[in-house]
């Protein structure tokens, strides 16, 4: 294997610790043109009809910044939940051992965000069995939607290939994770391509490389990986030769790795 590029001695993961990590899914996923609209209908419908008595005791405006607090409040802590779930359960867990860890943590989460909006905005505080009601409600509505959340995910994602999905994919924003197409170096960061688009991540290639799990691929180049799977012509150029990729620009191939090329039968001998 090449060596790599100089500048990149050193393993820095600054920008990849968990927490830092789940924050940045959380924006982009939050981010998604698609996420605001169906906040945004949520929180219309609610503001509409005042349920929890909120039409007698809030004015529109103030009724729909309500709403749309605790519908984006809420939703987020589900999401944490279960990230917090998947970890904690580890990769291999059951289905339903995820569900029995996420479905508690996100009623409570849940719990305390309406306490504190129901209080804050209506001055009103449960206890005894107002509070009772409330955390029973919450509880059911919360196992209810976490449920359905895990079974839709493990229907339509759990193939063969998402189940054995490479763990460099996790770095990648949800909506990016997808079959790897190519990997680049810039300057102290790797360039991780999908067929679903392409993000920066702070780490050396070769560690990338590394995380790239069972995907099909080959070194070649000092500042390049490649997915077999993804190349759909290769040419020679002076000594070396390009690849055309199926996403996003052609890749290099160095002298030294010609023959690696050919022995995968990209280029013909």
């Amino acid at each position: 294997m090449a060596n790599t590029p100089c500048g990149e001695q050193r393993d820095v993961y600054v920008n990849n610790t968990a927490p830092h990590s789940a924050l940045r899914e959380w924006w982009v996923h939050m981010a998604l043109p698609v996420r605001a609209v169906s906040f945004l209908g949520a929180t219309a419908i609610l503001a509409l009809i005042g349920p929890f008595d909120t039409d007698d005791t809030l004015r529109a405006l103030p009724r729909f910044a309500y709403w749309g607090v605790i519908v984006v409040a809420c939703y987020s802590v589900g999401y944490f939940g279960n990230i917090l779930a998947d970890r904690w359960a580890g990769k291999d867990a059951s289905l339903l051992r995820r569900i029995l860890i996420a479905a508690p943590l996100t009623a409570i989460g849940v719990m305390a965000v309406v306490y504190l909006l129901k209080g804050l905005a209506v001055s009103y505080w449960a206890t005894g069995r107002d509070l009772a009601i409330i955390a029973g409600n919450i509880v059911l509505i919360s196992s209810i939607f976490t449920s359905v959340f895990y079974f839709a995910n493990d229907s339509t994602e759990q193939t063969p290939e998402t189940q054995r999905a490479p763990a460099l994919l996790d770095r990648l924003p949800l909506h990016k994770r997808a079959p790897l197409v190519a990997l680049s170096v810039e300057d102290h960061y790797v360039r991780i391509r999908t067929t679903l688009g392409e993000d920066l991540v702070l780490m050396r290639l070769v560690d990338a490389i590394r995380e790239v799990g069972a995907t099909a691929g080959l070194h070649v180049h000092r500042s390049h990986w490649i997915a077999t799977a993804h190349v759909t012509a290769a040419t020679r150029k002076g000594d070396g030769a390009i690849l055309t990729m199926a996403h996003g620009p052609d890749i290099p191939v160095s002298r030294a790795n010609v023959p690696v090329i050919k022995g995968a039968g990209l280029l013909p001998r």
